[in-house]
């Protein structure tokens, strides 16, 4: 059995993993304990936001909207890198997935990646802590580097507390079918990244140079806007 960390436990160990923190709103006391179960804790779930520019992420991810009520993570990583607090609680961000990840997940005895998510009968959202990650969520928009390095650290700061290895982390799309979030993770790179991590002392690990091999449609999406940044200084 896994307990919910305290939420000055959390702080501080994204902190001692050297995350970029900042607190919002009463997150502390914010969540949606009352609508269900928040624990035990197996593992880490990564989104992204489907938000584009001039969307205040941060916020939307704290309040929710008209059709699920926030918090919508336990924490908003930004492109900047920065990780934003918004519940020590239950959120509502996994939703309903399967049990048959939950246990390979539990038991880390999956190989490159869990099985296939092809039910969903299990409430996610009691047993994940689940990050939000500022991106548009169409394959173009570009993960900066310094928002992946950002990823990889928070994931690993919550399994580096309760003495998990890399495959206690998984995406929304390994949990729910029909999703797709965060698109243009790999998330074998990226759970190697997050083992990389944990495999130093906390707070050591430096990240990678280059975060994400962009795809072709990124790779033309960021071609088209610098010829139109250029096109705009004529």
């Amino acid at each position: 059995m896994a307990p919910p960390m305290s939420p000055d436990t959390l702080l501080a160990v994204l902190k001692k993993e050297g995350c970029t923190v900042k607190e919002y709103g009463s997150w502390r006391t914010h969540n949606r304990n009352h609508k269900g179960a928040w624990g035990p804790i197996n593992g880490t779930m990564t989104h992204h936001t489907a938000t584009g520019p001039g969307v205040d992420v941060v916020a939307l991810c704290y309040k929710g909207h008209s059709t699920l009520p926030g918090p919508l993570c336990q924490g908003v990583i930004t492109k900047s890198g920065t990780v934003w607090l918004t519940s020590a609680g239950r959120a509502n961000h996994a939703g309903l997935g399967d049990d048959d990840v939950l246990a390979a997940v539990k038991l880390e005895s999956y190989g490159d990646y869990p099985p296939a998510d092809n039910e969903a009968n299990t409430d996610g959202n009691a047993h994940f802590y689940g990050f939000e990650c500022e991106n548009l969520g169409d394959g173009k928009d570009p993960w900066p580097a310094k928002q992946y390095i950002a990823m990889v650290k928070a994931n690993a700061a919550i399994l580096r507390h309760y003495g998990w290895t890399a495959k206690s982390a998984i995406a929304h799309k390994e949990w729910q079918p029909g999703k797709v979030d965060p698109r243009g993770i790999d998330m074998l790179k990226f759970r190697k990244d997050i083992a990389a991590c944990l495999a130093l002392p906390a707070g050591k690990w430096g990240g990678v140079v280059t975060a994400v091999k962009l795809t072709l449609e990124q790779r033309v999406a960021a071609l088209e806007a610098a010829v139109k940044a250029l096109r705009s200084q004529k």
